[in-house]
């Protein structure tokens, strides 16, 4: 049984399914399953492309406030993921539910994981996401689901999710054939939302907080093939959180080849991602053969 026919049965041997819904004659379906890392029940949402497969991947990561449905909602990747032939995963931002530390803040805490392993106290125990994501969640999804071709894997992002897209490319360059991100946090340590972030997950250390920081690791020496980075001009957050002339920068600066593409008008919002996915997925097509 294979190709979105069979996605159903393939997932239940696994993991649970929430929900699914035909789209574009394949198959949008969340799921849960009771994460070793995080020690907490994580959900995911997988976007099954219509056909037999084995479908490359792209992983897809949201923002601050978003969950696993955010992008699959309201991007409007499924009608060109269906036309290429791409599998889309779509992972919550954060651990959740009853024991999990939150933070009365919305850049902090439940839905603001920021894709990385918290050492800090009372968030260590839970917010395990950079685990999650680069070692239970492909495994899972290799033994779940057979139509994964996950040889061919790339990832996206927008915002804390561009950041998080942007450092697990770097980090694992043989994973990854290609990264782009919308409107991505591309220093952590050179902004509010990173700096609140990575020192209460991470500590005072800011040479911990390097790892997590995409133009720190140019900076010390990982490398992609290249990058693709979709930015908004009227986007409010963009001289204080995002500042991708710092990408700009360390790129120049290591020789890595970066897209930087300015869009006059747009903010920091999913009718901005709307109008440059098919962009990104083709992209992402082309390179991953």
């Amino acid at each position: 049984m294979t190709g979105a026919a069979g996605f159903a049965h393939q997932l239940g041997m696994s993991l649970e399914t929430l929900n699914r819904h035909r789209c574009f004659e394949g198959v949008q379906s969340f799921h849960r399953h009771q994460s070793c890392a995080t020690r907490t029940a994580m959900r995911f949402g997988v976007y099954t492309p219509p056909g037999e497969g084995p479908f490359p991947v792209v992983w897809c990561l949201a923002g601050l406030t978003c969950t696993e449905e955010t992008f699959a909602i309201k991007a409007g990747a499924q009608r060109v993921a269906a036309q290429l032939g791409l599998m889309l995963v779509t992972p919550d931002t954060s651990p959740r539910g009853e024991g999990v530390a939150d933070d009365p803040a919305y850049d902090m805490g439940q839905a603001a994981g920021f894709y990385l392993d918290a050492t800090q106290a009372p968030w260590a125990a839970h917010f395990q996401m950079r685990a999650w994501l680069e070692d239970e969640l492909p495994d899972l999804i290799a033994e779940a689901l057979p139509v994964a071709d996950l040889a061919r894997q790339s990832i996206l992002g927008h915002s804390m999710g561009g950041h998080g897209a942007l450092t697990m490319a770097l980090r694992s360059p043989q994973r990854f054939r290609s990264v782009s991100a919308f409107a991505p946090i591309v220093s952590p340590l050179n902004c509010p939302w990173g700096e609140k972030a990575l020192s209460g997950y991470l500590g005072p250390d800011r040479a911990a907080w390097r790892a997590y920081d995409a133009c720190a690791l140019i900076a010390d020496g990982a490398r992609v093939k290249e990058i693709l980075v979709d930015q908004g001009e009227s986007d409010p957050y963009l001289a204080e959180q995002l500042k991708p002339e710092l990408l700009e920068a360390a790129c120049a600066e290591a020789g890595l080849p970066l897209t930087l593409r300015r869009h006059a008008g747009y903010d920091h919002g999913y009718f901005f991602i709307q109008g440059f996915i098919a962009d990104h997925l083709a992209w992402h097509r082309e390179r991953l053969g």
